[in-house]
């Protein structure tokens, strides 16, 4: 059976993952405490938290509210600075099989383009992971809902890394694909889709929010339709692998990801219920491809998509 996949066909080094399965980013540390439940090298990736230039303590407590269907967060972005990474956390990954992507954010360009600079040749790091669409930071949507800001950030951060590189979109956009197409132009070699979407709970007990930022990103199975329609239409309009994330539990979802267009999908909020969940996505995906008859994942990819769009071959942007 095969299930390996290529996040970015059209880079010089690529990014091969030996499956399709990843961890989403703020839902699975930096991969270091799961090293003890499960035998992680088994993913076709790890997705570090967020890394920022400098350490960052996050939003006030409470921070997460469960919600039907899911969980509302707002971390905040909490954590150790790209030093405390270079110096403890990369040389442990160095270590690992498994590809780790980084995932990076930033309040200004300068931010981004200079995390990018100092993560490139990094051992340990395999690929970038631009996330231009938290919602929970102050000003963390002003890059992720302007497609020219979008462009213009991507294109800084490609200027200055030869890794990989990965844009995260968020839902909360008017039109997915525009924001798709300009940060595919900007030199994107994958896209992830989606992050969460703005939400907000209240303690009727307490006649407050149940967040203590407020409001927060709203993540889980209630996500999946939504970010399912967002990848069969960005995968009918560009041509750079799509990673699906939202509301991934089972291995069912993830070959409904794969259907409509994504390479790959992501693993974040059933983690925190089951910290085995992305192995249980991988084995409940294999059992499906055995029950099925099918050796090779790729016969997945796309085809509950037109017959037209899924002949047509990724373009090669390497040059």
């Amino acid at each position: 059976m095969n299930l390996n996949v290529e996040l970015a066909p059209g880079h010089k080094s690529g990014l091969p993952l030996a499956n399709p399965v990843m961890t989403a980013s703020g839902t699975f540390g930096n991969g270091l405490d799961y090293v003890k439940i499960f035998d992680i090298q088994r993913l076709g990736a790890i997705v570090s938290k967020a890394v920022t230039l400098r350490p960052r303590r996050g939003n006030v407590q409470p921070r997460i509210a469960e919600t039907a269907g899911g969980m509302i967060n707002s971390i905040g972005l909490q954590n150790i600075g790209l030093e405390a990474i270079l110096r403890d956390v990369a040389p442990v990954w160095a270590t690992w099989r498994v590809p780790v992507v980084v995932n990076v954010a930033g309040e200004s360009l300068g931010d981004y383009a200079e995390l990018a600079r100092r993560l490139d040749g990094v051992p340990g790091v395999s690929g970038l992971e631009l996330n231009v669409s938290c919602p929970n930071v102050e000003d963390g949507l002003d890059f992720g809902t302007d497609p020219r800001a979008a462009a213009e950030v991507t294109a800084a951060v490609r200027r200055r890394t030869t890794l990989p590189l990965i844009v995260k979109l968020t839902p909360n956009v008017t039109d997915i694909v525009a924001m798709a197409r300009a940060v595919v132009d900007a030199g994107a070699d994958a896209l992830t889709l989606i992050n969460t979407f703005p939400a907000m709970s209240i303690d009727i007990e307490s006649r407050r929010p149940a967040l203590g930022w407020g409001s927060g990103g709203l993540s889980g199975p209630a996500l999946k339709p939504i970010a399912l329609k967002m990848v069969y239409e960005v995968a009918a309009a560009v041509d750079v692998p799509i990673i699906g994330c939202g509301g991934v539990t089972s291995g069912e979802d993830a070959v409904e990801y794969l259907m409509a267009g994504a390479c790959a999908v992501q693993v974040g909020t059933a983690t925190f219920l089951n910290p085995r969940a992305p192995l249980d996505v991988l084995e409940g995906l294999e059992a499906f491809l055995r029950e099925h008859g099918i050796g090779d994942v790729h016969e997945l990819i796309g085809v509950a998509r037109p017959q037209e769009r899924r002949e047509r071959a990724p373009v090669d942007r390497s040059s």
